[in-house]
């Protein structure tokens, strides 16, 4: 993780690396610090379908279902700009979920 760490705001810096990292946050517990990565992942590259899925699970696991239901949201949105298919579905899925948990009180 430190040698991600490392790369970041360097050339090699964009959504790539930043979605190992938060990956590798999220992995070790650190959700929260996850979901800033994944950010910076989705300013990057905003179709970036995973990014947008793994920004919304690191959400849910620090404790946010509001942003989370949003970034799935977005999500969705950049998943049917890309095309992916797959992607969008399982946001689609997540967001059921968090509403089924939460009610509607998840909706913006």
């Amino acid at each position: 993780m430190l040698r991600l760490r490392r790369l970041c705001d360097g050339p090699r810096d964009g959504a790539l690396l930043r979605f190992a990292l938060g990956s590798a946050l999220l992995d070790a517990g650190s959700a929260a610090e996850a979901a800033v990565e994944l950010r910076r992942a989705v300013e990057f590259d905003p179709n970036y379908s995973a990014a947008w899925k793994l920004l919304g699970r690191s959400l849910v696991e620090a404790g946010d279902p509001v942003q989370a239901r949003r970034a799935w949201s977005d999500g969705i949105a950049a998943a049917q700009r890309a095309g992916d298919v797959q992607a969008q579905k399982e946001m689609q899925v997540f967001v059921k979920r968090l509403d089924r948990q939460g009610g509607n009180a998840q909706r913006d």
